[in-house]
């Protein structure tokens, strides 16, 4: 039986998106106001040490749980309910064309069956989900249906964190998907609402970079790299002798010496420019297409000073640095020349967040 609430047209429950990589926790908080137009209400970062989380595996359990727990507190929220992602490697998906007709009941009983094909494990020891994308276009009157699967023990691991910081989760997504939501309502913003446009979208991490290409919301290929913001790190390590928390907290604090453009931060970009050329071209190698139309940047390290010019001079793509808030109101809670600064590093969690409209 539909609950009143689905009687009405009104706002979906409040609910944060919080994004856990191996080197911060970010939580982002978005509303609408009268107009229907997106309202960021907060965002917030908190820094994790290294090796608290590796590879999307949560290593340090309590430590984890008491940063997000001093993040919720220092963005200010009263939300409880949160969206959470995991890994693209630690989730098995599988487009599948289904008849067409079929009750829910018979659509979950087919899927498993279905999944059976797909996952290398028992099905009591996952945790299994789907959605109908919608009319298959290969075959008439069936259905596309994503199929998606984790182990248990991960989707419980992300949980139990939520919950050990006083968090109720509703929504366990994938990382990649969730960037992606957040990216789509950028593509509708070029020329033509971006319809046909094939957009390269690299996130920059801590340790591993990872490339999406998108058209119509469909991916045409992924990549990950391994090479990321750690490699400058080390080289302020390396060039100046401070400890790696050090180098870190100068990093951050653009707190380095006078020659650290020339002698650290040029070259580690050029590296990084090679780095994207080289994916852009195992992309046109391994598929079809030649050129992509746009390169989008994002993730903690996209925004060092020169990129986008570089890749863009490197390429001959036009690229740009990803603003996930693009577009939105701002609430008080928001301070306006940190989130600029930080914007980048918000895409998962802002995709997170946008899932209380899209869920």
């Amino acid at each position: 039986m539909n609950s009143l609430g689905s009687l009405f047209s009104r706002q979906p429950a409040p609910m944060l998106g919080l994004d856990i990589s191996s080197s911060s926790v970010k939580l982002v908080e978005l509303g609408r106001n009268k107009a229907g137009a997106l309202v960021l209400e907060r965002c917030a970062m908190e820094p994790l040490e290294r090796g608290w989380v590796t590879d999307g595996n949560i290593e340090k359990f309590d430590e984890v749980a008491e940063a997000v727990r001093r993040l919720v507190k220092k963005s200010g929220t009263k939300v409880k309910n949160v969206a959470m992602a995991l890994p693209p490697s630690a989730v098995i998906t599988k487009k599948i064309v289904l008849p067409g007709g079929l009750s829910d009941l018979e659509l979950e009983s087919q899927v498993e069956t279905e999944a059976n094909q797909y996952i290398p494990f028992p099905l009591d020891e996952v945790s299994l989900d789907f959605c109908v994308v919608g009319p298959s276009a290969s075959s008439g009157g069936d259905l596309d249906v994503l199929i998606a699967a984790s182990r248990r023990e991960k989707v419980q691991d992300i949980q139990g964190l939520a919950e050990a910081a006083g968090l109720k989760p509703v929504i366990v997504d994938v990382e990649s998907y969730a960037s992606r939501l957040a990216t789509s309502r950028l593509i509708e913003n070029l020329p033509g609402q971006g319809v046909g446009a094939i957009v390269a979208l690299f996130e920059v991490g801590a340790m591993t970079t990872s490339m999406q290409v998108i058209r119509d919301e469909e991916v045409l290929y992924d990549r990950d790299q391994a090479f990321g913001g750690a490699q400058l790190t080390q080289l302020i390590v390396r060039q100046y002798g401070f400890s790696l928390e050090e180098a870190e907290s100068k990093k951050r604090n653009g707190d380095l010496p006078d020659d650290y453009e020339s002698s650290v931060l040029r070259p580690f970009v050029d590296t990084m420019v090679q780095e994207i050329g080289r994916a852009l071209q195992f992309f046109f190698t391994s598929t079809p297409h030649n050129k992509v139309d746009y390169i989008m940047l994002a993730g903690g390290s996209s925004a060092l000073p020169g990129l986008t010019a570089a890749v863009t001079n490197q390429t001959s793509f036009p690229c740009s640095l990803v603003d996930p808030f693009d577009g939105m109101e701002m609430g008080s809670g928001v301070r306006l020349k940190k989130m600029t600064r930080e914007a980048p590093s918000y895409l998962t969690s802002c995709g997170l967040a946008l899932r209380r409209f899209s869920a």
